[in-house]
């Protein structure tokens, strides 16, 4: 054993300015409990209640610095923590999957951040190997460190070893914030805080303040149409500055760098976020794109990558951006432009027919409910005419839809793009898929389709190619996986 291998196996703390932070995460964590005890001080008269509990949650907050621990195995990692109970996370070296960190502003005042180790299997609280936290210079070295496969540089015939200088794939560009209006985050923030605001009980007091006497006499004043008109305009406003200000906060110069077999995310102004993904591991990418956003262009990438999950924060690679820069990020991933913006198979008749039939389906079924009220009550003209918009929105989504749905496979790749609302392209290896299923309703039985399902332990783990014809479900199949047409099963 070398020198630097001892000196890793031995136990190690956090950096000791997490004293200034601790505490104040402790606090800020505390903050029901603290409330509690100022109203239970004025209540009895005797404020060294809230005294009481703050010392406590400080003096808690320091023992915790005290009582962390970490020390580096050569075949796994160990966390020790605990206060009142011992606790010891250990996780096996070759089950790393990806090292994240994140540095919130006291954080990256103090030089310090936050490093979490994933095997891409869920982890919370006492169960996630997380060091709250460390040096930031000290980053690099550890992440060597836990990913030293992928670091490893590869060596050349002659058996020498040479490095690869980094490539910057993508970074982040001021007019991708126009995509951030199309989606409903701000309005999700707003919902939330107005539920905040009744869940700790201050609705009955708003509805007794000036500001909603104000509003009543404003809707007395002016009519209800209009007043509601400006409380509709006031809120797509505000949910429109929300969502541009969280996406410039936690997007804002992000940076997506491969260094060899690794790939690099940084992002964040206020909060800064980084993730380290091992290439190995890489399965292939999905394009997704919101109805609204592909209408400016836009696209979102995910990786679908062994030991991170599918969906969420954890896979993303790009935010909304130009549908061309996600493109081609994913084509110099998987080096084939064919499977990342190549055309796809289409489905067949039956598979057009079953959009159709699905998407007219709902307006059909309300005009004739206004034909048969008519026979009886006049029908407002207004009805008949939200009836014939509803068809109209409706069958161009069917036409979207047809046009998204098909499918491209070969012995590298399995590709599926589907959807109107949210479209998706799948690009999945065929090294990666583990396991088939072709499933099949009763509608689907009638029209003779079928939905192709591959399992793989990447991403989402299923990945679905919709309405294919019947006859043709298990060809693809047997195409992507030869062991697939080589199984007697299949054959039969």
């Amino acid at each position: 054993m070398t020198t630097s291998q001892a000196a890793e196996r031995v136990w190690h703390r956090l950096s000791p300015r997490m004293l200034l932070v601790h505490p104040v995460h402790e606090v800020l964590r505390q903050i029901p409990l603290l409330v509690g005890a100022v109203v239970l001080g004025s209540a009895t008269g005797n404020s060294w209640w809230t005294v009481a509990i703050l010392g406590v949650t400080i003096a808690f907050g320091v023992l915790r610095w005290f009582t962390t621990t970490y020390r580096i195995e050569p075949d796994e990692v160990q966390l020790r923590t605990g206060v009142l109970q011992r606790k010891v996370v250990s996780v096996p070296r070759n089950r790393i999957r990806s090292v994240q960190t994140d540095a919130r502003l006291l954080h990256q005042a103090l030089g310090l951040t936050v490093l979490r180790v994933s095997t891409g299997q869920q982890a919370r609280g006492d169960t996630e190997f997380a060091l709250d936290a460390v040096r930031a210079e000290e980053v690099p070295r550890l992440r060597s460190i836990l990913l030293s496969d992928s670091l490893a540089p590869a060596a050349d015939d002659a058996g020498d070893q040479q490095q690869s200088p980094g490539r910057l794939l993508a970074s982040w560009h001021p007019s991708w914030l126009r995509y951030s209006p199309l989606s409903f985050t701000g309005l999700a923030m707003i919902l939330a805080a107005v539920g905040v605001v009744y869940q700790a009980g201050l609705g009955a007091a708003l509805e007794h303040s000036r500001v909603a006497e104000s509003g009543r006499d404003a809707t007395q004043r002016f009519g209800v149409v209009a007043s509601i008109a400006v409380v509709v305009a006031v809120v797509v406003l505000a949910s429109v500055v929300l969502s541009v200000l969280r996406s410039l906060v936690t997007f804002g110069n992000l940076v997506l760098r491969r260094d060899v077999e690794v790939l690099h995310l940084q992002h964040g102004l206020l909060r800064k976020r980084e993730h380290t993904f091992d290439m190995r591991r890489l399965r292939g990418g999905t394009l997704r794109q919101p109805l609204l956003v592909r209408l400016l262009g836009g696209a979102r990438l995910d990786a679908v990558m062994t030991g991170v999950e599918g969906a969420g924060e954890a896979s993303l690679l790009l935010p909304p951006c130009p549908v061309h820069t996600a493109e081609a990020v994913l084509t110099d991933l998987i080096t084939d432009v064919n499977a990342v913006s190549g055309p796809v198979r289409g489905h067949g008749p039956a598979a057009t027919r079953r959009r159709w039939t699905r998407g007219l389906a709902f307006p059909v079924v309300a005009a004739v409910g206004l034909a048969v009220a008519a026979a009886y009550v006049a029908v407002p003209l207004w009805a008949w005419v939200a009836v014939a918009v509803l068809a109209l929105v409706c069958a161009l989504l069917a036409a979207d839809r047809v046009r998204a749905l098909g499918h491209r496979v070969d012995g590298r790749w399995l590709v599926a793009r589907a959807g109107s609302l949210e479209r998706r392209r799948d690009c999945i290896a065929a090294e990666g898929i583990i396991g088939w299923t072709v499933r099949q309703t009763f509608f689907q039985r009638r029209a003779g389709v079928a939905t192709l399902i591959a399992a793989t332990a990447a991403g989402v783990k299923q990945y679905q190619v919709i309405d294919v014809p019947a006859e043709l479900g298990w060809s693809i199949a047997g195409t992507a996986s030869p062991w697939v047409a080589d199984s007697r099963w299949a054959r039969s």
